[in-house]
């Protein structure tokens, strides 16, 4: 039961919300003590959750750091339609306005922005559902078997492909037959001539050559497995691993979730900068009372607080959203604005063209953080705001700054964010040396593995394929062959 008092404030800033033309889900609001708040968040946000004891150990992690008075978590909101959203009690006022208004933005982004466009809406019912599955296969199988495959599955979980639910990457496989009497047509295919006489000049016996050539390169790499290289291991696995049908099913649980959680990665910086602005937003200009100013200015600047060495996602989305509307505002963009050289000049341009906020909506509908970086960080952005790259000095023992040149905290920015920071793995042979073995490559980017968790992925990964997997990449600039057989390591 929503108290009266918040449910007036929910009303009055939803109102607001609408006004400024954000467009959102229904959301329900519900007020939780800190004790179900911190089992909210251990559970990803959802009340219902598999039975794990992952779960559990992120719980006690939560409340110990809460207890210590280390973090407090103020808000959670669920990508789902409707949404759901969960208050604090014994929150002040001023806090329950900011993150109602807060969560208004979230959800105006979770349901506009191009990147969740995928995402299953009913997220909440299918979390609920996987909680049952899961619960019949350890009555089935028992727990410690159910619960051991589970951390088997939850070490791979990132090993997904981020774009594939819009890139079409896999290509349909056709039966090896098929492709083997296709191969052949192709083979012996020849130019038709009108009169047999005309046949060897139309098709001389060097074009039946390189036709004959061509067929048999199609007809090999038609018999690769898979046929180009899969960077979506977790559905390779799905398809081809010879695993027991409920241990599939778990397996395509874990990947699902993984789906639903990567859009939330992927634009994190966005996310938290567009919610922050419609927070700061609405309660400074229609919300907030004189009296409560102090209070808001003193837990907003908390929200947007950053620390030596690490970006604060609320602070650099927030100011590169408003950087971007005051551009657009003001017209600081395109070839004669780029092109001016005078310094005075460009500090003072103004076209007052007004279009700094249809901008940032269009900006939060079809970027993600990586082309939002790309495309909007700026030179002045980045001495305005003091951003710089650091590396760490063996010879003192502490991190240092490196440099501060824009190009190079740009390059280091994205780099960071390309494929939500995780490694790039892909399947080029599920049957290398012709022993039904899995072979996959590291695309290094110029940042080696963490071995030791390779090797652990490795294991689990020959776990669940049943053989020895292997694992091409570079350490310390030269190619390195990892391998694991359901324990044991090679190199």
């Amino acid at each position: 039961m929503i108290p009266s008092e918040i449910q007036r404030y929910i009303e009055e800033i939803k109102k607001h919300a609408l006004d400024y033309g954000l467009d959102f889900f229904e959301v329900v609001f519900e007020v939780v003590d800190f004790e179900e708040m911190n089992m909210l968040a251990s559970y990803g946000g959802f009340p219902i959750r598999y039975p794990h004891w992952r779960f559990g150990m992120e719980y006690e992690k939560i409340s110990k750091s809460y207890s210590y008075g280390l973090h407090k978590i103020y808000e959670m909101v669920i990508n789902n339609d409707p949404a759901y959203a969960y208050l604090l009690k014994g929150n002040t006022d001023i806090d329950q306005k900011l993150v109602i208004a807060h969560v208004y933005g979230h959800v105006d982004f979770f349901k506009n922005n191009l990147w969740f466009s995928k995402t299953n809406r009913k997220m909440l019912d299918e979390m609920a559902n996987h909680a049952v599955r899961v619960r019949r296969y350890i009555d089935r199988y028992g727990p410690e078997e159910v619960e051991n495959f589970i951390d088997v599955c939850l070490s791979i979980e990132d090993l997904i492909d981020i774009h594939s639910p819009f890139i079409k990457r896999r290509h349909e496989r056709k039966g090896l037959l098929e492709r083997e009497d296709e191969g052949e047509r192709k083979a012996i295919s020849k130019l038709r001539s009108p009169n047999e006489y005309l046949d060897e000049y139309i098709n001389p016996e060097d074009f039946i050559e390189w036709q004959k050539k061509k067929a048999e390169e199609e007809r090999i790499r038609r018999k690769r497995f898979p046929e180009y290289p899969e960077r979506d291991v977790l559905l390779f696995l799905i398809e081809n691993a010879p695993v027991e049908e409920w241990q599939r099913d778990i397996l395509s649980m874990i990947r699902e979730e993984s789906y639903y959680y990567a859009p939330q990665i992927q634009t994190k910086i966005m996310n938290e900068g567009w919610a922050a602005y419609w927070h700061s937003k609405i309660l400074t200009e229609k919300v907030i009372t004189d009296r409560e100013i102090i209070d808001y200015a003193d837990h907003h600047s908390g929200t947007l607080a950053t620390r030596p060495g690490v970006i604060n996602p609320y602070k650099l989305g927030m100011e590169l959203f408003k950087d971007i509307e005051d551009r657009w505002n003001k017209g600081k963009f395109g070839r004669e604005y780029e092109e001016c050289n005078d310094i005075e000049e460009k500090r003072n341009w103004d076209r007052k063209l007004g279009l700094g906020r249809e901008k940032i909506f269009e900006v939060r509908k079809f970027y993600n953080d990586v082309t939002f970086i790309d495309e909007f960080l700026t030179e002045d952005f980045c001495r305005e705001h003091g951003l710089f790259t650091y590396t760490y000095n063996r010879a003192t023992g502490m991190y240092e700054i490196e440099s501060r040149d824009f190009k190079k905290v740009k390059e280091k920015l994205l780099f960071l964010l390309t494929n939500c920071g995780r490694p790039i793995i892909e399947v080029v042979d599920g049957n290398y040396m012709n022993r039904g073995e899995l072979y996959l490559i590291h695309r290094h980017e110029g940042v080696d593995l963490k071995i030791d968790w390779a090797k652990d992925v490795l294991n689990n990964l020959s776990k669940i394929w049943k053989r020895p997997v292997y694992l091409e990449t570079v350490v310390e600039g030269k190619v390195r062959v990892f391998s694991a057989d359901a324990g044991a390591h090679r190199k």
